[in-house]
């Protein structure tokens, strides 16, 4: 599968680790600020379903912006089941 990058307001999420894209093994996204593009967090989405991520200190709101566009996305382009870890 092709990396895929997401567009999430404030924010935008930038494909990171392409060799696991195309091996099909997980889907890693950095969360950067759409200004400056400064990291603020980061979001894993494996094949299994399961998203987790995490977010520089003060960076709390990157973070649940990212997870709600990847669920979105996932269920609406892969139409997988996603569940988020903690």
């Amino acid at each position: 599968m092709d990396p895929v990058e997401i567009n999430a307001g404030n924010w935008y999420l930038l494909a990171e680790r392409p060799d696991e894209w195309a091996a099909g093994t997980g889907y890693h996204w950095s969360v950067r600020e759409a200004t400056t593009a400064d990291v603020e967090a980061t979001v894993e989405l494996r094949p299994d379903g399961t998203l987790t991520g995490s977010a520089e200190p003060g960076c709390e709101d990157a973070l649940a912006a990212a997870l709600a566009a990847v669920r979105r996305f996932a269920e609406s382009a892969w139409n997988m089941a996603v569940t988020e870890s903690a």
